[in-house]
């Protein structure tokens, strides 16, 4: 991991405190609409450092604005579920890991839907947290999409991308904690879509 300005490794310490703002600004932010890290609004930079439990100067030394931290955990949260395709395809077989793979994406999607105003506010001030997600996403979904291939278990011509809009659309018609029931019997419709071979 690298410092802000991309001139050096971080040290342990700064790298630990980092990813502790980082993980607390992903909670508060995703609770925002109303849970209880953000109390029905947008949690303040003062907030996020205290229940990261470093100082205000360490966010700052980190992400010198708003935006920064905003996008900054956005990314951050898309490489861990992007990064998630391999080491699931580690630990289980390639049907299961695709499986696997689409509720931890679901879990993305409901997170950013929580942190819709501030994505909003980065884009208002020039940001695009989004520039490379499609790509990201679409590697991680070909990599699984192959490896289910390969073993027989899944299909050989869908295409990543489909996949991606498919299991979006499910995040978007069933992504409130409420319906996360609903959504993974959605998601198993899909996955039986892609066992089907024509």
């Amino acid at each position: 991991m690298t410092a802000a300005n991309g001139d050096r490794p971080l040290r342990a310490d700064a790298r630990r405190n980092r990813d502790l703002v980082l993980a607390s600004a992903m909670r508060l932010l995703s609770d925002a609409s109303g849970g209880s890290g953000g109390g029905g609004g947008s949690p303040t930079l003062d907030a996020i450092a205290k229940d990261a439990g470093v100082g205000i100067g360490t966010l700052y030394r980190h992400f010198p604005t708003r935006e920064a931290l905003v996008e900054a955990v956005y990314r951050n949260e898309l490489t861990a579920v992007c990064d998630a395709a391999p080491a699931l395809l580690d630990e289980l077989a390639p049907v299961d890991a695709a499986r696997a793979w689409m509720d931890r994406y679901i879990d993305f999607m409901i997170a950013k839907q929580g942190m819709a105003d501030a994505l909003r506010a980065v884009i208002a001030s020039g940001g695009n947290p989004y520039a490379h997600s499609r790509d990201l996403l679409g590697s991680a979904i070909r990599l699984l999409l192959d490896a289910g291939a390969a073993d027989g278990a899944l299909r050989e011509d869908v295409d990543a991308d489909d996949v991606l809009i498919s299991i979006s659309g499910v995040a978007l018609a069933a992504g409130e904690p409420s319906m996360r029931e609903q959504a993974g019997r959605l998601l198993d419709l899909l996955l039986d879509g892609l066992r089907y071979k024509p």
